[in-house]
């Protein structure tokens, strides 16, 4: 498994947070997304998925990832 840590610009509730999470975990290959506002850090299987898949999964969900 690998780890990764994105920045997120839009979130600013609950809600926001929730809807990531959501998305995120109905993500094949993600097996943990810890969501807070401003940030998620998910855990994933990098044969299945990578950060650029992870990245539109957010963005598909109404929110601006950042990229690195």
């Amino acid at each position: 498994m690998h780890s990764l840590t994105i920045p997120i610009a839009g979130m600013s509730c609950g809600g926001c947070v929730n809807s990531i999470r959501n998305a995120l975990s109905k993500s094949p290959g993600v097996s943990d997304a810890q969501v807070k506002v401003g940030e998620a850090t998910i855990k994933y299987d990098p044969a299945i998925t990578n950060p650029e898949a992870l990245r539109g999964v957010i963005t598909r969900a109404g929110y601006t990832p950042a990229v690195s």
